[in-house]
């Protein structure tokens, strides 16, 4: 394990996280700064979603045939370059720009952080295979501390500096994993690709457990969506009050990561499988039991279970597929992965709020529970095939 590939791993993925939160921290200092309203903030929000979807996976392509650092070099470039964009920003089209130059760059993050997340956590005398839920846990709980320390962060600065100098402040963040990176000895971490781009796609894409992972990725990632941007409706419309909401959303968020954690230091070596397959299962009752539930206790229990439940899932599953898929593929299989999960991550929530509409979020949470069916259906499909 390189010392040094760690610390900028570890910088990185902070950093990555800050990027994935900076929006919901900002949205509302910049939106009266711009002077817009909720509708144009929605749109940026909107652009910086649907930007993952095709660019992450062609950094996958990027990172198998260009190596990591290249694409890592650029990707930070690039949020660099939007935060200061948005630092001086003087028009709603200067911001949709900075926004798109930030969820492109948050795009190539996501891919070679993913990638390179099992050699930086484990040592060389681990079975990647086995113990790669160990690292993909870890490293998503050192992102989610990124993601969840930023709003604190940002709150914080506002106080003391300006809009505009906060995002300078951020974007001296961002140089920190560029500096560490140049101590890594990136020539080790990357496996050079003897299938063509063509080739190593239909490898992938004719491969049933590939298959099989993104789709349970494209059914879990919107049921953790959902609770995220539906857990406060839920909780007040059982007359709690917003404060005690908002901070059972954030209890919601600490067991989320909390369980990453957990996960990453108590699973056994080969028990990945086992533990998707039963969280899928527990994601029908928490869905259901939103769904069904008459008291704000229950509704809060549900909110903060799903965060326990939740947390390991996205990690696990990627682990699966990067311990099954050969190295020179990875990066085109986690750009696969996220680019079929960003389609279930923007469908399902829409279709649950049209839904809503119609009915109330409460009951339009059985969208959710068709959802948490697919996935215990399909991972355990997965491990039909993985046992052949």
């Amino acid at each position: 394990m390189d010392p040094m590939l760690t610390a900028m791993q570890v910088a990185a993925l902070v950093v990555c996280g800050m990027c994935h939160a900076l929006l919901g921290s900002i949205k509302v200092p910049l939106a009266r700064q711009l002077n817009i309203d909720e509708a144009r903030v929605g749109g940026l929000v909107s652009v910086f979603g649907f930007t993952l979807i095709p660019m992450v996976l062609v950094f996958g392509f990027l990172v198998d045939v260009f190596g990591k650092q290249v694409v890592l070099a650029g990707g930070f470039s690039l949020l660099i370059a939007s935060m200061i964009m948005l630092a001086a920003l003087t028009s709603y089209r200067t911001a949709l720009l900075a926004v798109l130059l930030l969820g492109t760059g948050w795009s190539a993050l996501v891919n070679v952080l993913n990638v390179t997340t099992p050699p930086a956590f484990l040592s060389p005398e681990y079975n990647n295979e086995v113990h790669m839920p160990y690292a993909m846990n870890l490293g998503d709980f050192v992102f989610g501390m990124g993601a969840f320390l930023t709003p604190i962060l940002v709150a914080f600065l506002l106080q003391k500096i300006s809009l505009a100098r906060t995002f300078l402040v951020l974007a001296a963040f961002a140089v920190v994993p560029v500096l560490l990176g140049l101590g890594v000895k990136w020539a080790r971490l990357d496996s050079p690709s003897t299938q063509t781009v063509a080739e190593g796609l239909r490898i992938l894409l004719s491969d049933p457990i590939v298959w099989l992972c993104c789709l349970a990725f494209f059914c879990h990632v919107p049921i953790e969506a959902s609770v995220a941007a539906w857990a406060t409706t839920l909780m007040t419309d059982k007359k709690v009050s917003e404060a005690q909401a908002s901070t059972l959303l954030s209890v919601f968020w600490l067991s989320f990561m909390g369980s990453r954690l957990i996960t990453a230091l108590t699973l056994p070596p080969g028990a990945g499988l086992i533990l998707v397959i039963s969280l899928a299962a527990l994601c029908i009752v928490f869905t259901l039991g939103i769904a069904f539930s008459r008291s704000a206790a229950l509704s809060c229990t549900m909110v903060v279970a799903a965060g326990l439940i939740l947390g390991p899932i996205f990690p696990t599953l990627l682990a699966i597929l990067l311990g099954h898929v050969e190295k020179p593929l990875h990066g085109r299989a986690v750009g696969l992965f996220f680019c079929i999960g960003g389609i279930g991550w923007t469908a399902v929530p829409l279709l649950i709020g049209w839904y809503a509409k119609r009915t109330n979020v409460q009951r339009a949470f059985l969208i959710a529970t068709v959802s948490a069916t697919m996935l215990t259906a399909l991972c355990t499909a997965l491990g039909m095939y993985l046992s052949k």
